[in-house]
């Protein structure tokens, strides 16, 4: 049956002024410049969509018209909108210091989700940090140093690692730095508010638009950084770490050495392999798993093998009551 079959999907790639080789040479997907930024791996939004490869009797739908036309392989609730959003982002220079909003205020003003989104660290060079909230403890504090140009002062930086999480729920100030590489899961939206550039300029010689006024409306003042604790536990020969479980969607990764069978609960299941390879079968039916294989696991299916030398990071939507 087509509705307990692994949907696999083909990403979409976006150019970025701060982008590089990374995509294409660590996952070996066929980027299309030295500027590929992202790869949108399971991505229904708008024009940025993946599409579902053979030999799936879906070959060649988007994943908006699958997910529309469908509606069996997703459960209940099916909210409008496909709900989540899975790239691969290459930092080989600094991103721009940014915020996103929350659900409401991008509905009134972007006619949009919010976005809230997490990365797991694939590769950086040893020293990199991020940025990852702010130091303002009023309102008018984080306003002054915003128009003030204080960043020193007002952006906190962290030190980071490859194989460590980090959630960002809207409204959280945050900016990769260059020579990182991450996976991203977030809501299915692309609402960016732009806070601080470096003072440069684009591809054409003109500086970047900044967003300022939205930015301090959406801006968590304090910071509201919800600190989430790992939770690991060992299936057959993995070794499974949920990173976290929000309001919006919870982040897995599965590393196998050997076989492992996982009992499937959540409505689907969106897989990325980011190391290694093997297999995946369900209900008797054997299909590989390489290296970039993105792709989902849909409601009919109750459990699920993986077999090999393999790293996986999974997630599932979650909904509010």
């Amino acid at each position: 049956m087509a509705s307990d079959r692994p949907i696999y999907l083909s990403p979409a790639f976006r150019e970025k002024v701060w982008g590089g080789n990374y995509i294409k040479e660590a996952f070996g997907l066929d980027a299309p410049s030295d500027h590929t930024g992202e790869a949108w791996l399971i991505s229904a939004y708008k024009d940025d969509q993946s599409v579902v490869l053979p030999p799936s009797p879906y070959a060649g739908m988007g994943l908006r018209e699958l997910y529309d036309t469908h509606p069996e392989l997703f459960g209940e609730p099916h909210p409008e909108r496909f709900p989540l959003l899975v790239k691969l982002l290459d930092a080989k220079d600094d991103l721009s210091v940014q915020v996103h909003p929350g659900d409401d205020y991008a509905r009134e003003h972007a006619d949009d989700l919010g976005k809230t989104e997490s990365w797991y660290i694939l590769d950086t060079k040893p020293g990199t940090t991020l940025v990852y909230g702010h130091n303002a403890e009023t309102r008018e504090e984080f306003e002054r140093m915003v128009d003030a140009g204080d960043w020193d002062d007002l952006l906190r930086h962290v030190p980071i690692e490859k194989d460590t999480f980090y959630y960002v729920p809207s409204g959280t100030i945050h900016a990769l730095e260059a020579g990182t590489a991450v996976i991203e899961t977030q809501q299915s939206s692309d609402v960016t508010y732009r806070v601080y550039d470096y003072d440069r300029p684009d591809t054409t010689g003109q500086m970047r638009e900044l967003h300022l006024d939205d930015a301090k409306a959406v801006t968590n003042v304090p910071d509201q950084l919800d600190k989430q604790e790992p939770e690991t536990w060992v299936v057959g020969d993995s070794k499974l770490t949920r990173f976290v479980d929000a309001d919006y969607f919870s982040v897995y990764k599965a590393a196998v050495d050997g076989e492992a069978t996982y009992d499937l609960s959540a409505n689907y299941y969106l897989l990325t392999v980011i190391a290694g390879d093997g297999e995946l079968t369900i209900d008797g039916e054997t299909t590989p798993l390489r290296l970039a294989d993105s792709l989902i696991i849909p409601n009919a299916v109750s459990s699920a093998t993986i077999s090999g030398d393999i790293t996986i990071i999974a997630s599932h939507p979650n909904f509010n009551a």
